[in-house]
């Protein structure tokens, strides 16, 4: 029974996420200490937290929000009014929690003493409205055992969040990998358990708010690679090369070639076709499922290069970057 846990606590964050909030909020009445930060709403969050009793935080505006900075608000408040509180959920406010996962996380991590962190299957609540939808599904389902790295919702040990100082307030994106690279560093294990854990509403229906959140990605594994490219991490290296070469290289040699050596120079283009060709091949599904991901998949490249664009620009002229918000 959720009675029998040991200092269960939560910290739920959020941006003007309406119902959803709600939903994530009624979720958690099991656990211990609830703490919810916001981060700048204006659509009545707060109040609508602090009526239900929760303790909220307002984050000042001042500082760029970031998810980030709001996970580390809440868990300081959470360990100064629980100072004893042993394990953590952390969850984004767009999420509701399954009832039943408390008890596998805290049971497992009980059992296993060298694991700092677990996390379960996040599913998309409607993939059917959008591809965009069912690509975060799909994003979400990744494999059972030990991971290199969580998402936002997992459940940690405090003790050992705290002794790593939590998460970089800086990063726009990308917070939860580079966390775990640290924990890892310290001999931690991160753990994906084959149980539900949550229920996601990206709420993504619009092509530019898909393009957005790749940018964000983009800017993410730029950030990422320049924190832990080295050996033996080598984080996010080959998905910052792989953007650049997709994005932005291989075009600008396409346009080139096709500048230079006209008309036959357009045949270098050809190698979009084709490599979308060998990536239908690769998936499984129906052919038009397989056409669909792969498009978007080799499409995606773009709004990526743009986000390491970005993250260059605001590096050269000592610009701290701004969250990319998709919805």
């Amino acid at each position: 029974m959720l009675t029998e846990f040991i200092s269960f606590g939560v910290v739920a964050i959020g941006r003007n996420e309406g119902a959803r909030l709600k939903r994530c909020l009624h979720s958690l009445s099991a656990a211990t200490n609830i703490v919810y930060v916001d981060s700048g709403s204006t659509d009545g969050s707060v109040k609508w937290a602090q009526d239900l009793g929760i303790d909220v935080i307002e984050l000042e505006p001042g500082v760029p929000f970031t998810a980030a900075r709001a996970r580390n608000a809440g868990f300081k408040r959470l360990t100064s009014v629980a100072p004893d509180v042993e394990f953590v959920q952390f969850l984004d406010g767009d999420c509701e929690m399954n009832p039943d996962w408390p008890r596998h996380a805290t049971s497992f991590l009980k059992q296993n003493a060298q694991v700092c962190a677990v996390f379960g299957r996040r599913r998309e609540r409607y993939p059917e409205r959008s591809i965009y939808n069912r690509l975060c599904d799909m994003e979400w389902d990744v494999p059972i055992g030990e991971a290199r790295a969580c998402g936002g919702d997992v459940m940690i040990r405090a003790a050992v969040l705290k002794k790593v100082g939590g998460y970089r307030d800086g990063l726009i994106a990308g917070e939860e990998p580079e966390l775990c690279i640290r924990l890892r560093a310290e001999g931690w294990k991160i753990w994906r358990l084959d149980y539900e854990m949550t229920w996601h509403d990206a709420a993504m229906t619009r092509f530019a708010q898909w393009w957005l959140r790749n940018v964000r990605s983009g800017y993410a594994f730029a950030e990422g690679a320049n924190l832990h490219g080295s050996l033996p991490e080598r984080h996010w290296v080959w998905e910052s090369r792989r953007a650049l070469l997709w994005g932005l290289w291989l075009p600008i040699a396409c346009i080139t070639a096709a500048t230079v050596f006209w008309p036959w120079g357009l045949i270098a283009a050809l190698i979009y076709p084709m490599q979308l060709g060998r990536r239908i091949i690769s998936k499984h599904g129906s052919l038009g499922f397989r056409a669909q991901l792969a498009w978007f998949e080799l499409l995606g490249r773009f709004p990526e290069a743009l986000g390491q664009i970005k993250f260059v620009r605001d590096r050269l002229m000592g610009h701290r970057g701004h969250p990319i918000e998709y919805k």
